[in-house]
């Protein structure tokens, strides 16, 4: 069964990589890099701060950041525990796929998938109780995985486990943050 799912996954992989070309490449390289998500993250910030009180600002600063650093380093014991390499370094796939870029650490499951679902789900379900359209939101850990993909950085199956992941602690990390509001809704 096993087998059968890592089979899949480097199939996905090829036919996906394949959808690529030469003349994307940099756009890609740069949609993977996070330092180029900061207009989106202040944007973020601004209609959070328009909503919010500065003392809820800063418990949701302050969740976010046990959020991330939750979620990464869950993720590289993950990843140092199962010990997959990526794609661009596993041997049976190198010659049918196409490389951007390439790293000798490892692979399942992806850090930018898990950080970036686990924030944008946190936000969602703070940013939904004041806007409409707070859904959008979740196109930037879609397009921002996908670019990990792409760059054959991880395989699909990289993706999705470290989506799943960040769905299940950008809840958890809500579900704190809304205790914490609870208990100190007088004072916040």
């Amino acid at each position: 069964m096993l087998e059968t799912l890592v089979s899949l996954d480097k199939q996905l992989l090829i036919y996906l990589n394949g959808l690529g070309s030469e003349q994307y490449d940099a756009l890609w390289l740069l949609i993977t890099k996070q330092l180029n998500w900061i207009p989106f993250y202040l944007v973020l910030v601004y209609c959070l701060i328009k909503k919010v009180s500065i003392k809820t600002f800063g418990v949701v600063i302050l969740t976010l950041a046990a959020l991330i650093a939750f979620t990464d380093q869950s993720t590289n014991l993950i990843k140092w525990y199962v010990a997959r390499p990526r794609p661009c370094n596993t041997a049976d796939i190198i010659s049918q796929i196409r490389i951007v870029k390439c790293s000798d650490t490892l692979s399942f499951f992806s850090g930018h998938a898990s950080n970036s679902t686990a924030t944008m789900v946190f936000m969602f379900l703070i940013l939904r109780r004041f806007y409409k359209y707070s859904w959008l939101i979740f196109l930037f850990p879609l397009i921002f995985a996908y670019s990990r993909i792409y760059l054959t950085m991880h395989f699909p199956g990289d993706i999705l486990a470290g989506m799943l992941f960040g769905i299940c602690t950008g809840t958890l990390f809500y579900k704190i943050f809304c205790a914490i509001e609870r208990k100190y809704s007088s004072k916040l």
